[in-house]
């Protein structure tokens, strides 16, 4: 089984496509759920985030597996095939090992070395082992790359950054001069990205408000933090009663135009959604300084993450030497079953040719062939798994098949789960 990768992110696509690509919960549990249900994906898992869409797949076949990505994806977005396929990027194999643990370690983030996507691949990863569509494959992979991302957060200078496109967003709007401390901040939206949002403004010293499609949840957050909370319903009081508004919804519903700031004292806005919630009209307007996902992908910083970059490739060197090990396993266990096989039905003969040989006769002979064949296997068993681990090798379970004259049925039998 080899995993596949469809990415759609800042680095491929802009994004007003990003948008139109964005899921939620419900839609990226459909989109699993259609993935497995083919005849060429086995395992899915989808991740959404403010500036990427992804398909994680265990698939028979490359190309069956990406067009089923693609074509799955496009049905339930809307977005034509062929414009997927031409703001995408595709990682197979080694590849995919190597996207997969960068993206979860913050590598591959708009704001290098971020935390928050940790929590959202651990969260895509759970979620599709909810639905039932991970398997061996991807749980291998996903288990490995969290495990990854926590050693990079531990041990490297991503740890030590403690940025995120919030944090980022947030010095944006203090870099043209946006001030926060002492200033009445509105936050739209009480999901993870709006709780790090007022947390942060918060912290900064700033007057809070919440407003949220539910209530209940702006009010736990607000409460919280010490601040007030307000129905969407309110949204346009309570931007009249604000200085700066952050804006993390998401809601294809929601649309907050240049009109409603206009007719506020709102000097900065920050908008964090994807598809956005603000209008980009916004920016044109006099005194206001708009921030939105699309002015921080262009102003994106490469910070010098190397030592975090190098744990990861030592890290995808090993999964992919444990991989090919692996794969070799089935064959060495059917080499095995041969050797006891064959074992087996000549000492069989023996008792035929023999059958006054006595029982402690019987037994040492038994012990001395196994320790023959055990002694004539082990080294070449060892020294298999040893050279089909390193990188670029050749392919040695094929060569023991072909020496030994193993059969595919003998082989299939001892890999598939029982």
């Amino acid at each position: 089984m080899s995993i596949l990768v469809v990415s759609l992110s800042h680095r491929t696509a802009p994004m007003d496509l990003l948008g139109r690509l964005s899921l939620d919960a419900d839609a990226s549990g459909k989109l699993t759920q259609a993935l497995v249900g083919g005849e060429h994906v086995d395992e899915a898992v989808v991740l959404s985030t403010c500036n990427r869409l992804e398909v994680y797949a265990a698939v028979t076949r490359f190309h069956g597996g990406l067009g089923a990505a693609t074509a799955e994806l496009a049905g339930i977005t809307g977005v034509s095939v062929d414009e997927i396929q031409d703001n995408c990027a595709v990682f197979y194999d080694e590849a995919a090992v190597s996207h997969c643990f960068a993206v979860a370690s913050g590598l591959d983030s708009m704001v290098a070395g971020e935390h928050q996507i940790l929590g959202q691949v651990r969260g895509a990863y759970s979620t599709a082992q909810q639905s039932g569509t991970v398997g061996t494959s991807l749980n291998s992979l996903f288990q490995q790359g969290l495990r990854v991302a926590k050693r990079v957060q531990s041990e490297t200078r991503a740890g030590t950054a403690g940025r995120s496109v919030v944090t980022a967003g947030l010095a944006a709007l203090t870099d043209r001069g946006v001030e926060l401390a002492g200033r009445r901040v509105l936050v739209v939206g009480a999901g993870s990205m709006a709780s790090l949002a007022a947390h942060t403004v918060a912290d900064q010293g700033a007057h809070l408000t919440c407003v949220n499609r539910t209530l209940d949840k702006a009010e736990r957050l607000a409460a919280v933090l010490g601040g007030t909370a307000r129905p969407l319903a309110e949204l346009d009081q309570a931007m009249a009663e604000a200085d700066v508004l952050i804006s993390c919804t998401g809601a294809r519903g929601l649309r907050i135009t240049a009109d409603q700031v206009a007719a506020t004292q709102i000097t900065g806005v920050l908008d964090l959604a994807l598809p956005a919630d603000v209008d980009e009209a916004v920016g044109a307007l006099p005194g206001v300084q708009l921030v939105s996902l699309a002015n921080l992908a262009e102003a994106a910083e490469q910070t010098d993450l190397d030592d975090a970059e190098e744990l990861v490739l030592g890290e995808v060197r090993d999964f992919l030497g444990l991989r090919r090990a692996a794969a070799v396993a089935p064959t060495v266990v059917a080499l095995r079953t041969m050797a006891t096989e064959v074992m087996t039905a000549e000492l069989g003969r023996l008792d035929a040719r023999l059958p006054e040989l006595g029982e402690r006769e019987r037994r040492e002979i038994e012990q001395t062939v196994r320790r023959v064949v055990e002694k004539l296997l082990h080294q070449p068993t060892v020294r298999v798994k040893e050279l089909a681990a390193q990188p670029d090798s050749p392919d040695y379970a094929a060569a023991l098949r072909e020496l030994f004259a193993l059969e595919a049925a003998t082989i299939d039998a001892v890999s598939q789960p029982r």
